[in-house]
C-alpha cells in the first residue's frame, strides 16, 4: 500500500465510519427507529465498500505491480493467487 496522503485519506475515512459506528450504537440505546438505523448501517457498508475498493486499487498498482515486474516466477504465482483469493472473499 501506498504511504503519506493515501494512506492518510483511507485512516480518516475509517475513523469517520468508526464515529458512525458509535452513532448506531446510540441510535439502539435511545430507541431509534428500525429503518433510520438500518439507512446507517447501509451507509457504513458503503463507506467500507469505496474503502475496499481503493485498498484492492492501491495493491494491484503497487505490490502485484512489483511483483510482475520482477523476474521472479514464484512470486508472481503468489500474487495471482492471492488476487484469486481476494476476489473470491470480496464476491461474497
Amino acid at each position: 500500500m501506498e504511504k503519506g496522503a493515501c494512506r492518510h485519506d483511507k485512516l480518516i475515512a475509517l475513523r469517520r465510519v468508526e464515529g458512525q459506528v458509535r452513532g448506531i450504537m446510540k441510535m439502539i440505546e435511545d430507541g431509534r427507529y428500525c429503518v433510520e438505523i438500518l439507512n446507517a448501517v447501509a451507509a457504513i457498508r458503503g463507506a467500507l465498500k469505496k474503502i475496499e475498493g481503493q485498498i484492492l486499487k492501491d495493491h494491484l498498482n503497487a505490490c502485484v505491480r512489483n511483483a510482475f515486474g520482477g523476474k521472479s516466477k514464484a512470486a508472481k504465482e503468489i500474487k495471482l493467487r492471492e488476487i484469486y483469493g481476494l476476489f473470491e472473499s470480496l464476491r461474497k
